[in-house]
């Protein structure tokens, strides 16, 4: 059963850093490319990072480039999204996916499997 379950997120200031997390509770993850959403208030999903299953492959959307690192621990059956040098429009709920691939187009290559979210707020 897949159980995807983010955690991380938080209150920073701008400028500030937060480590994002994704876990699985069985082994679906560890064979799959992720992918790494985010959604802030009336505002549509965007789709921000992911890594292939392998983690040889990564994208990363430009308003994230140089800021953000994308990795995964597949023994640890988790995938991370290092967040530094966070700014207010940063701010969103985080949420992770399984993909089919990952690939420059990959919002348009997930799955039903994905998490709950994580809150990062980016306020001084």
């Amino acid at each position: 059963q897949v159980q995807l379950v983010e955690s991380g997120g938080g209150l920073v200031q701008p400028g500030g850093f937060l480590r994002l997390s994704c876990a699985d509770s069985g082994p679906a993850l560890r064979y799959s490319p992720i992918g790494w959403f985010r959604q802030a208030p009336g505002k549509e999903r965007e789709a921000i990072s992911c890594i292939s299953r392998s983690g040889d492959s990564t994208y990363y959307v430009d308003s994230i480039k140089g800021r953000f690192t994308i990795s995964r621990d597949n023994a640890k059956n988790t995938v991370y999204l290092q967040m530094n040098s966070l700014k207010p429009e940063d701010t969103a709920v985080y949420y992770c996916v399984i993909l089919l691939r990952c690939v420059a187009q990959f919002s348009t290559l997930v799955t039903d499997y994905r998490g709950q979210g994580t809150q990062v707020t980016v306020s001084s």
